[in-house]
């Protein structure tokens, strides 16, 4: 048994799809999963790409992803990463995939000298936060998540 992690290429855009789909409704949230195979294609693969996606193999076979984007910390002085998603198939947790996934990013960050690695989980998800948790991440209550879409993004734009 062997587990291994590639970077992504435009073939891939539909295991994308399907891992993002998954996600979301694992999260309760497939209403809101609206990502077309030609916006991973656009966006990961386009001609200056801005967001970054890996898949985790268990002997060969797609098994997990983790996509991904750079930040920029003006406190530090330095960029990071922000983990958009992390997914593990059901049928493939608890092998070290996950785990897997975070460790390559976080090798990334060290080689790039980034300062950071951040994410978000649900507060609801008792498992993933045990599991983030246990691989050293600090959980910052002190600090709110901020969202404006739709009608409000528009209000704001001034339209």
């Amino acid at each position: 048994m062997t587990l291994s992690i590639r970077s992504t290429t435009p073939a891939d855009a539909p295991l994308i799809i399907k891992f993002i789909e998954d996600l979301a409704s694992y999260e309760k949230l497939l209403h809101e999963a609206k990502a077309s195979e030609a916006d991973i294609v656009r966006d990961l693969f386009g001609p200056s790409p801005k967001v970054f996606c890996d898949i985790a193999e268990w002997d060969g076979q797609p098994a997990g992803f983790a996509l991904w984007y750079y930040t920029y910390s003006t406190f530090q002085g330095r960029h990071g990463i922000w983990l958009e998603d992390l997914f593990v198939e059901p049928a493939m947790r608890g092998k070290g995939l996950g785990k897997a996934l975070l460790a390559h990013l976080a090798r990334r960050c060290k080689a790039e000298n980034l300062g950071r690695l951040e994410w978000n989980v649900l507060d609801w998800n008792e498992p993933s936060i045990q599991f983030y948790q246990s691989q050293g991440a600090v959980f910052l209550d002190d600090w709110r998540r901020c969202r404006v879409t739709d009608g409000a993004l528009e209000a704001l734009a001034g339209q």
